[in-house]
């Protein structure tokens, strides 16, 4: 099964992400736990989180995925910049409980010329903090492209990170493929390459999703600046072989793309018919 879907609003409720995502095509989707650009989180609606259970199961979805806000940034230089972040994780982690068994993403951050390896030890002495053993939630490190100071613009800078973290069977990857061929890693031209490094450094078993998005820019131009499926610089050639990997093609594929609901949904039409089960 294709398991395909797009970022949709939590401002409407739990269930209407479920129907909308319904309406699209979709069999998953990805929402911000809170503002994504401030600290706010919507009031935890339990009987809205139940109907959206019950839609989910009725139509056989995938794993959803919680993103953390933008603001967020475990590696700062600034001690009360973690904090806000560590109290984000925590409580993020809290709510995403009430949706079990799914995943939650993050930005690892950026280090804000104090280091790479002081930032990892930041985002490393975070995630021990707030990851717990009954935890049923998958907590994923986000590729970035390495613009500016940004931490996780290599496969290794990422290791490092799950090196460092005690509960290593609750750390993953989300492997976002704008990011990537920003950030160098050539996956028009050598898949197989890159996957077999990612496999290397990492493990594919730590591989979970993939936020599924074409690039504004050429490789290696660490822009991160996100286009259209079959309209960027990775184009729709490469992005039918991506999803149609035999190492890749049945993990949840998340569209990050610059459209509306009506505009994802023509999005997850052409992916469908580049599918091959």
């Amino acid at each position: 099964m294709f398991n395909i879907g797009c970022h949709l609003s939590v401002s409407n409720g739990y269930e209407a992400m479920g129907r909308d995502a319904l309406k699209i095509g979709a069999n998953t989707f990805q929402f911000f736990t809170r503002n994504p650009r401030g600290s706010k989180a919507k009031e935890i609606d339990i009987n809205d989180i139940e109907k959206l259970k019950i839609l989910m199961e009725k139509n056989n979805f995938a794993k959803i995925l919680g993103h953390a806000p933008y603001t967020l940034n475990i590696s700062s230089a600034d001690e009360r910049t973690r904090e806000f972040a560590l109290e984000v994780l925590e409580d993020d982690l809290k709510r995403m409980e009430h949706l079990p068994n799914n995943l939650y993403n993050f930005h690892p951050g950026s280090h804000v010329k104090q280091g790479v390896d002081a930032g990892i030890k930041y985002i490393a002495d975070a995630l021990n903090k707030v990851l717990y053993p009954e935890q049923t939630t998958m907590v994923l490190l986000e590729t970035m492209s390495g613009k500016g100071t940004e931490i996780g613009k290599t496969f290794e800078e990422l290791q490092l990170i799950i090196d460092n973290v005690t509960l290593k069977d609750k750390i993953g990857v989300c492997l976002d493929t704008c990011h990537i061929f920003d950030g160098g890693y050539d996956i028009v031209n050598n898949l197989d390459g890159v996957l077999n490094e990612f496999n290397e450094i990492i493990g594919l078993d730590k591989l979970h999703a993939i936020h599924l998005n074409d690039s504004k820019n050429a490789m290696g131009s660490h822009k991160d600046r996100h286009e259209t499926i079959g309209n960027g610089q990775i184009g729709i050639d490469a992005l039918s072989r991506i999803i149609n990997h035999p190492k890749l093609k049945k993990l949840p594929f998340f569209l990050e793309t610059p459209n509306d609901l009506e505009g994802h949904g023509k999005e997850i039409i052409l992916l469908k018919s580049l599918y091959k089960d």
